[in-house]
């Protein structure tokens, strides 16, 4: 079983909701970040998604293109990303890691010599923004092959077609964009979210995790009523660009009350 698969099962039985924070490698500094990933985990991220800075990120808003471009000023590429990854492995083997980017920089090193590079380096899932599920038969099984869960994006527009597409090609978990637009942009519909919910699972046996437009606690709450899973990136990026030199305490206070909103939800 992978480690997604094993913390996802763990929750389950907890019956608890996965927290799966978003940061960017190299942001604000490359030696902050594998301390900021410990930062996450200890304030009760379930699951961490480090993104791979990239020069045209077209699915990012505005918070998530600043600090990809903080982390292309300190030179942050893949294979930095790749060394900041296997440094966070060191100190923990159990929380999945999740690469989430674009395919230019995987296409440049090679997507066999990544797909190596990435097993060793501990990483158990990998997003590719502008990889769907038509054009991954060659990638998807080879991720697969090297123990690596290739995650797909659905979205509020995605037919009965391409959920199930996605459902066959994917693994570990699902990654549905609540939003029409980029990160951070707009506000959620929470009745759009419980009514798309149930048909994706319809479809697929895999946990369902909700990202772009969840904002604090309350918006968290709401998404786990129906999700497997949270995904928030946006605002906790804002949290930590506003005080740099206070990034891991800022992360901690931002993340902890998403997840007492999480654990306390579940009690009720």
């Amino acid at each position: 079983m992978s480690r997604i698969a094993a913390r996802f099962e763990e929750l389950r039985r907890a019956r608890r909701k996965a927290l799966i924070p978003y940061i960017t490698a190299g942001d604000p500094s490359p030696q902050v970040t594998v301390p900021l990933l410990h930062a996450l985990v200890e304030a009760g991220a379930d699951i961490v998604e480090l993104g791979v800075p990239f020069s045209d990120p077209m699915a990012d808003g505005p918070v998530i293109q600043r600090s990809g471009e903080r982390a292309l000023k300190h030179g942050v590429g893949l294979a930095d990303v790749l060394r900041m990854a296997g440094e966070f492995r060191t100190r923990d083997s159990a929380t999945p890691v999740v690469l989430m980017g674009y395919a230019n920089p995987i296409e440049a090193m090679g997507s066999a010599r990544f797909l190596q590079r990435a097993s060793a380096a501990g990483i158990d899932g990998i997003i590719v923004v502008d990889y769907p599920p038509e054009e991954c038969a060659e990638f998807a099984p080879a991720a697969k092959a090297q123990d690596i869960d290739p995650i797909f994006l659905l979205a509020p527009t995605s037919t009965a077609k391409r959920i199930q597409d996605v459902a066959r090609c994917g693994s570990g978990y699902l990654y549905y964009v609540s939003l029409r637009g980029v990160t951070g942009a707009g506000h959620l519909d929470f009745s759009e979210v419980s009514k798309k919910i149930p048909q994706i699972r319809a479809a697929t046996h895999l946990p369902i995790g909700v990202g772009f437009g969840i904002r604090d606690a309350e918006s968290a709450r709401r998404v786990a009523e129906t999700a497997d899973a949270v995904v928030i990136g946006s605002r906790l990026i804002q949290a930590i660009e506003a005080a740099p030199a206070e990034a891991l305490e800022r992360a901690k206070n931002f993340l902890q009350p998403i997840r007492q909103a999480l654990d306390a939800s579940v009690s009720r």
